[in-house]
């Protein structure tokens, strides 16, 4: 999957248009388009305003993950990630342990 194609799908489900996310990025919603049917190439700068007004992390923007992280998601993983070591792992055990549940109720 291209980076338009990704752009184009995140764009559809949080129900906007192109020219919304062009207006969010303060460029047109034809020149946003552009990007969707991969005619051009974002700078870095224009890939990380693209990818904050989709709230969406630019590692699934750009392919390195099929994870869609989204902001929400991202901020709760950066808390995490501040807690002291033994409150951590105590959040591990717990996901852990959830997952596993769910995997055996084939939720997963």
């Amino acid at each position: 999957m291209t980076f338009g194609d990704r752009l184009t799908i995140v764009r559809k489900k949080k129900k906007l248009s192109q020219a919304d996310v062009g207006k969010k990025i303060g460029i047109s919603g034809d020149a946003y388009g552009r990007y969707e049917r991969n005619e051009v190439r974002p700078t870095i700068e224009m890939a990380v305003k693209i990818s904050k007004a989709l709230e969406i992390s630019l590692d699934y923007l750009t392919g390195t993950t099929d994870l869609e992280l989204d902001n929400k998601m991202i901020n709760r993983v950066q808390a995490v990630s501040k807690l002291p070591e033994k409150e951590k792992e105590c959040v591990y055990i717990f996901l852990d342990s959830f997952i596993d549940r769910m995997k055996l109720q084939g939720l997963l």
